[in-house]
């Protein structure tokens, strides 16, 4: 009798579930974790009498596979250029129809080169990125170095991990011998795994999400990351600070993409002139740390935000970076590189 009434309570909150549900457009979107102020997001949700889910990624590779194995669904996406490259070459994204985003007025056009879509004909820019080394400086000392070299210091074994991501840490490795980080050479990549393999002893683990939260916590005394990630943790422990490499690093751009076969085109499209509102992206940059390229944006940031130069880079440091590329047929030569990395002892 118990399962009997169960059964029928559990259908009757199905039906309520469903009908409630049905009532709201949903919005599914892939993203970054911790890429966006929760309250913009529901701030959205109310105004459009809507409902948004989103789903998580912790690397362009990993979202990309998902895709391609077949997850459907998705209707707004949040690739870094490179990626964008690859997913419009493969048929996967709509073009962008720019009647229906008023705000793109907004873009700042100096950011868009790094977009590797000038015309946003696939791609609208979200946000800007720079990678480079979270520490403990009360850990590390006076003799830390603002280097990818810090990965090879057998002090820190244990203590330190460096992104699950192939082109992020084998980048860094080309990058500290002094090659580019989009090189195709099987000599440089070999070169880099063989380097990679070797900070590898020194590694807690290659880590994409919870590294921020092990600085926090003290787990880790140097780590590989994002500059917004580790930024956004820093009020937790003022030891933690954020330096970028001195032999450069990436300076990427993540965009906006619909997906083809997308269900809810046109709450995409209002999603995205949402987010390019300068109060909205002067907001979101605030939390995430990161710059929109959002010109009328700027002029509403604290002055914490406008002086912190991981944020708005200087020229000095774009002449050392570089945005990742589409390598074509040549993104076997990682991927094989990150194998032999991972497989390693």
């Amino acid at each position: 009798m118990k399962k009997f009434i169960y059964r029928i309570l559990l259908t009757a909150t199905t039906v309520i579930l469903v009908s409630c549900g049905s009532s709201k457009p949903v919005l599914y979107i892939y993203n970054w974790s911790d890429y966006i102020k929760e309250e913009l997001v529901e701030k959205f949700e109310k105004e459009n009498n809507c409902k948004i889910i989103m789903d998580y990624f912790d690397s362009n590779e990993s979202m990309y596979a998902k895709l391609k194995a077949g997850a459907s669904g998705y209707d707004l996406v949040f690739p870094t250029a490179y990626m964008v490259q690859i997913m419009s070459h493969d048929g996967m994204l709509s073009e962008i129809d720019h009647s229906k985003i008023p705000n793109l007025k907004n873009i700042d056009e100096a950011y868009l080169p790094f977009t590797l879509d000038e015309q946003m004909k696939y791609s609208v820019p979200y946000m800007l990125t720079n990678s480079g080394i979270g520490y403990l400086t009360d850990r590390v000392g006076d003799s830390f170095i603002p280097s990818w070299g810090v990965f090879g210091n057998a002090e820190f074994a244990g203590k330190m991990t460096m992104l699950n991501d192939m082109r992020e840490s084998i980048g860094a490795a080309l990058k500290f011998l002094g090659y580019s980080m989009n090189s195709t050479s099987p000599e440089e990549l070999e070169k880099a795994g063989d380097l990679l393999i070797s900070w590898k002893k020194n590694l807690a683990k290659f880590e994409a999400d919870q590294y921020k939260n092990g600085l926090v916590s003290e787990e880790f005394f140097v780590t590989h990351g994002y500059s917004g990630d580790i930024f956004q943790v820093m009020e937790e422990n003022e030891s933690i600070a954020y330096a970028i490499p001195i032999e450069g690093t990436t300076v990427s751009c993540d965009s906006m993409v619909i997906l083809k076969g997308s269900k809810n085109t046109d709450l995409a499209y209002a999603f995205i002139n949402y987010i390019l509102e300068p109060e909205i992206a002067a907001e979101n940059i605030e939390y995430v740390y990161y710059i929109a390229p959002n010109k009328p944006a700027y002029d509403l940031l604290s002055d914490e935000i406008k002086n912190e130069p991981a944020v708005f880079l200087s020229e000095e440091i774009l002449s050392k970076s570089e945005v990742l590329l589409d390598l074509g047929d040549s993104i076997i030569l990682y991927s094989n590189t990150w194998d032999r990395v991972k497989a390693a002892k």
